[in-house]
């Protein structure tokens, strides 16, 4: 009879561990001072992703950013003009973002706001792979085209290249140095 209550008590257990959800496993670990979300995606099985959404939607971490990240999280200062407005429901969803995107892409052109362009081209790229990869190849088409169209662009950057380094120095950024290899190096007499 100590056997009957033995056996009904694990089955009881094992329902209970089988009712804690992923997402309650993921913050479980993460309060106990699991921090990573690579090991806690390892732990429990689910995609980095999907941890880092889950983190980030109750409030434990914040600037991660990935192709299924919200664009409801601001990334940077270009994010609030598409946070909650781009889709690909359907096509007439998808066309409205493409033309949305398409709309800042050339302020920021109009603007010379590189980095504003370069936003607005990985919004493009994130909204491409999200729809080709939930099977909507029509949807994902439309801003495959508007890529490819802004990709083939041949248009080159105008600006003297002193008052670009400028700027750029002042961000913090640096153009690699062209170095000698072998091919470019010039002789020199022995």
């Amino acid at each position: 009879m100590k056997r009957d209550l033995s056996h009904k008590n694990e089955s009881s257990l094992s329902q209970r561990e089988r009712q804690i959800s992923k997402k309650d496993q993921i913050i479980s670990l993460y309060t106990s001072g699991i921090g990573s979300v690579e090991d806690l995606a390892m732990i429990t099985g689910a995609r980095s992703s999907y941890v880092a959404s889950v983190l980030q939607a109750a409030g434990l971490i914040s600037g991660y950013f990935d192709l299924y990240t919200t664009t409801a999280h601001p990334m940077n200062v270009y994010s609030k003009f598409f946070a909650s407005k781009l889709g690909f429901k359907n096509e007439e969803a998808a066309r409205q973002s493409v033309e949305l995107i398409d709309r800042f892409y050339h302020q920021f052109k109009l603007a010379g706001d590189r980095a504003g362009q370069h936003h607005a081209l990985m919004m493009a790229l994130t909204m491409l792979d999200r729809a080709r990869w939930t099977n909507k190849e029509r949807e994902a088409e439309l801003f495959r085209q508007w890529l490819l169209a802004r990709l083939n662009d041949t248009e080159f950057n105008t600006q003297p290249e002193g008052t670009m380094m400028e700027e750029m120095e002042e961000s913090g950024s640096t153009l690699p140095r062209k170095t000698e290899s072998p091919e470019t190096r010039p002789s020199r007499p022995s």
